[in-house]
């Protein structure tokens, strides 16, 4: 059995023993093959784990009516709802009222303090890439953290958020545009994290141009 199967498998067992009546049938029913595979294409190469991850979690919309989240992101920084919507069951049970209440039901949730992401089925499946780099680009800034080997202070929690939205090399003039600092305070900063392995420099002949994050970069943020 492989690690994601094994981690997989305790996870829904730990759930289901946690959860009784509706919210655990709901869970039987409702957890099926598209929301394994989300886990298994977006979630698990991204994190490894499913740590404050929560399978069919239930909400409630402004009239106290239940409904049920395909996952809940309950980390102490917020919450965030996952969603894995499928073209076909989708539209074929969507009329114009139902697509109302789904529009309403997520911008009442995002009042309340979630944030919501929704991915297709066809992009879990054939581009699951893509639902990485957007989740990862969405949550990459509050999981930024201090960790015990390398000390991440304010500044460059800063610079690195920054080199995350880029989404590509990053240059001192990015920095010093940026936070309206001179280049040499930038190219400082930057250097700063280079010596935390959390950049690598880019040389062009003799010269560094650019900034880019490292292989492990995400895993020492994490």
């Amino acid at each position: 059995m492989s690690s994601f199967e094994q981690s997989y498998a305790e996870f829904l067992e730990i759930h289901e023993k946690r959860r009784s009546g509706e919210r655990k049938g709901r869970l039987v029913r409702g957890h099926g093959f598209a929301e394994k595979l989300l886990l298994q294409n977006v979630w698990w190469p991204l994190f490894g784990d499913f740590h404050n991850l929560h399978p069919e979690y239930e909400v409630y919309d402004w009239n106290r009516k239940s409904q049920f989240l395909d996952f809940a992101f309950l980390p102490e920084f917020g919450r965030f709802g996952i969603e894995c919507d499928g073209f076909q069951s989708h539209i074929k049970d969507m009329d114009r009222e139902k697509h109302s209440y789904a529009v309403n039901r997520d911008n009442f949730l995002t009042g309340m303090g979630w944030r919501m992401f929704h991915f297709t089925f066809d992009d879990v499946q054939r581009r699951p890439e893509i639902c990485r780099m957007l989740l990862q680009l969405s949550l990459a800034p509050h999981l930024i953290r201090v960790d015990a080997r390398t000390s991440i202070n304010l500044k460059d929690r800063e610079v690195l958020h920054l080199a995350w939205s880029l989404g590509r090399k990053i240059r001192p003039k990015d920095v010093e545009n940026h936070f309206k600092i001179n280049f040499r305070t930038a190219r400082h900063r930057l250097h700063t994290l280079v010596e935390k392995k959390l950049l690598r420099p880019v040389i062009n002949g003799k010269d560094i141009r650019f900034y880019e994050l490292t292989e492990g970069s995400l895993e020492k943020l994490l």
